[in-house]
């Protein structure tokens, strides 16, 4: 967000001229909001978000090429990435949408009420981040995941979560009322999330550092993290000179 005028920038991604010229023609009546830039495809988008550095972009999901969802999963491994409003015709990538952080997820045609409050929880995210979600060298970090419980969308904070184990291609989210499945890498969660909350201990385990109870020393030079109510987790062996200087800090 400009600081100067309160106004947010936005690019708008669509395959289809005239969805981008309604969107434009929408975003128009928004006199806090600039359309500063527009692309038909994914590779154009991404070339144009990297040059403009907007706050906000409106991305169709169905384009040739890289699709929306392929832009959002490129720029969430960026250390400060555009904040994401997916606009499609079908509802069945909402899921992954909510899984990649998305603010909102509009079904075209999209009505000018239902913009307007997907780009209020923009402008509602733009001022003073709370600290967990920046470190010390600016970098901003993911604060929440969406989730699928039976037919519904839960959020879950990521201070509600203790441990984070990997299955196949999904991470499971343990917290002390469950655990939850989100589609998403160890690697790029990793990134994603702040480094002075979470730590990883094997190529198939994060923890929240303040869930750790203790490192149990189980001799011949293998350790185990102990979280409160749950089994011991082995540590690999790479990642334990780092867990201990961690936990020593």
């Amino acid at each position: 967000m400009n600081a100067d005028s309160g106004r947010l920038r936005a690019v708008i991604v669509d395959d289809e001229a005239m969805a981008v010229e309604r969107m434009e023609l929408l975003l128009s009546r928004m006199d806090f909001v600039d359309c500063i830039g527009t692309a038909e495809d994914g590779e154009a988008a991404l070339a144009l978000l990297a040059e403009t550095k907007p706050d906000f972009v409106i991305l169709d999901i169905n384009m040739p090429g890289l699709t929306g969802v392929d832009v959002a999963e490129a720029l969430t491994a960026e250390d400060d990435p555009p904040a994401i409003i997916f606009a499609t015709a079908y509802d069945e990538h909402a899921i992954r949408a909510f899984e990649l952080a998305a603010v909102d997820y509009l079904l075209k045609p999209v009505s000018i009420p239902r913009l307007q409050q997907a780009v209020e929880r923009v402008r509602a995210r733009q001022p003073a981040k709370p600290a967990s979600s920046m470190s010390t060298d600016g970098k901003r970090y993911i604060t929440e995941f969406w989730v699928r419980h039976r037919a519904d969308m839960v959020r879950i904070d990521v201070d509600q979560i203790d441990h984070i184990e990997a299955e196949r291609d999904y991470m499971r989210l343990h917290t002390a009322h469950g655990s939850h499945l989100i589609h998403e890498t160890a690697k790029r969660l990793e990134r994603r999330l702040n480094p002075e909350h979470f730590i990883r201990t094997h190529r198939s385990h994060i923890f929240r550092r303040a869930a750790i109870e203790r490192l149990e020393n189980e001799g011949f030079g293998t350790w185990s993290v102990r979280v409160s109510g749950r089994e011991p987790v082995r540590v690999g062996r790479t990642y334990l000179a780092g867990l201990k200087a961690a936990m020593k800090a």
